[in-house]
């Protein structure tokens, strides 16, 4: 345990799906969050090396990827979370693989956390009729048309899906996912 987190989560992997363009602040700082709580981490994506985040307005930094999608198995994780950032979830809601991996990680019951454009993917893989959710805005009329029923809220929890707007919202977005994982202290 370290003075910045605790080991609520010890044992607990947690998968994070992405690709290039991914927003850079929401992958990284769930990312060390979790791995604060003692979580471990893998970083999944369409190819092995690295990725490059977007910061913002401009390319950010690089992280390494883990394991390539084609070897991920949702047996394996505790819970998936799912970066916004335009391009990166736009490039995988085209993905056969990613989207059949979502799919069957939201039908296992474990915690699938989207922030941003994230939800998309979620969309993608039929995942949100009937459901209550929040997004970036420009995200709504998709959220609706497939089903879901969206809200302009910092996070919201229904069955085993969280979601949340944006990086101003990613200190809540954490919480959920921890408490999701372990229940509420």
């Amino acid at each position: 345990m370290s003075i910045f987190g605790s080991d609520s989560l010890k044992g607990k992997t947690i998968a994070i799906v992405a690709t290039d363009g991914f927003e850079q602040s929401e992958l990284e700082k769930p990312k060390k969050f979790l791995e604060g709580e003692g979580a471990e981490t893998h970083v999944i994506s369409l190819k092995s090396g690295s990725i490059k985040g977007w910061d913002e307005k401009d390319w950010g930094d690089k992280v390494s990827v883990d394991k390539v999608i084609g070897d991920a198995k949702v047996a394996d994780y505790d819970a998936l979370v799912l970066p916004g950032g335009q391009m990166n979830p736009d490039i995988l809601r085209t993905e056969p693989a990613v989207i059949s991996f979502i799919g069957e990680f939201v039908r296992s019951g474990k915690p699938v956390a989207a922030i941003c454009h994230g939800p998309w993917t979620l969309i993608e893989a039929d995942t949100v009729r009937g459901k209550k959710l929040t997004s970036w805005p420009s995200l709504k009329t998709d959220i609706k048309n497939a089903g879901g029923h969206w809200v302009d809220e910092t996070v919201v929890v229904d069955g085993n899906l969280i979601t949340s707007r944006n990086p101003q919202d990613i200190p809540n977005f954490n919480e959920k996912i921890k408490e999701a994982l372990v229940g509420k202290q």
